[in-house]
């Protein structure tokens, strides 16, 4: 199993098909585990997938339309009924607390679990660790919608002929990595600055700033293309991208690997996103998601 994949747990928009459930998608980052819009069946679909509640870390909720987030009921009563050990922490627009509020309360259940509440109200950074940055920006939707981006630090990549040209070897490579210098011998001498991955999430939204933010120089990007292209004025009324704007999108930024979904029911041919993907003149990785898919994060340059 990778140590860092997505796992896809529903790819329908509005109106689930017999295909495709409802939106879900789990990020599995070095033992850490996102969980991102669960919209209704979520909890099923993570049976499935053989994804357990004691997976969950941090729960973000792009916006609060049912195929996004009708699914916290379960997922929430599901981490209390299995007793997960940890703090899990949820994240999602503080103009829709009462919504988050009545999910998390729909029905009777005994809570066991310590569930943080971080409702979002703008752009900037809403946690971080050792192992990366969680960020948010605002998109444009009918109601309040955030994307959400991973960010790890930059590290070094160490370079043997340079360490060797020094004669650093052995356990002196390890204290020159944890101290900065050795024996006159700067870190940055014999070493490369080794990029951090970066992974973005972006739900319902037309094009605007914010989806430009968070696709920017993504080894992942999964980012909603509910229409087809030749349907682009009903994705701009009803606050969407077509697979050629995501596309673009993914071109411009830099995108590595392109995950499409969030899909109209109306379309029963998913190669065609693909297409028109390309056509928009994307060559980089490019996946149309089916639900119970793995997509491992790319390996580093």
């Amino acid at each position: 199993m990778s140590a860092r994949e997505l796992v896809v747990l529903g790819t329908a928009s509005q109106v689930p098909t017999r295909q495709r459930n409802h939106n879900g998608y789990l990020l599995r980052w070095d033992g850490e585990g996102i969980l991102f819009d669960p919209g209704e069946g979520t909890q099923r679909q993570m049976l499935r997938a053989g994804v357990a509640a004691h997976d969950l870390h941090r729960i973000c909720v792009t916006h609060f339309h049912g195929d996004h987030s009708l699914g916290l009921a379960g997922v929430i009563q599901r981490i209390n009924l299995d007793k997960v050990p940890h703090e899990i922490t949820a994240y999602y627009p503080r103009s829709g607390q009462r919504f988050f509020e009545r999910l998390r309360y729909a029905t009777a259940y005994r809570e066991t679990v310590r569930l943080t509440e971080a409702p979002v109200a703008e752009d900037g950074v809403l946690a971080t660790t050792a192992a990366y940055t969680l960020e948010a920006r605002r998109l444009s939707h009918p109601v309040e919608s955030f994307g959400y981006r991973l960010v790890e630090p930059d590290g070094r990549r160490m370079l043997p002929e340079r360490l060797a040209e020094h004669g650093i070897t052995g356990p002196d490579v390890g204290r020159l990595q944890r101290e900065g210098f050795l024996d006159g011998v700067q870190l940055e001498a014999v070493s490369e600055v080794r990029r951090g991955q970066r992974f973005a999430f972006v739900m319902d939204t037309r094009l605007c700033e914010g989806v430009y933010a968070l696709a920017e120089g993504c080894d992942l990007l999964v980012i909603e293309s509910t229409f087809l292209d030749e349907d682009e004025q009903l994705a701009v009324e009803y606050g969407h991208l077509t697979a050629g704007q995501a596309a673009r999108v993914a071109r411009e930024a830099g995108v590595r690997h392109l995950v499409l979904t969030h899909f109209s029911q109306r379309y029963s041919e998913p190669e065609e996103f693909e297409r028109q993907a390309r056509a928009a003149g994307f060559e980089g990785e490019l996946t149309v998601a089916h639900d119970l898919l793995r997509v491992p994060v790319p390996k580093r340059r």
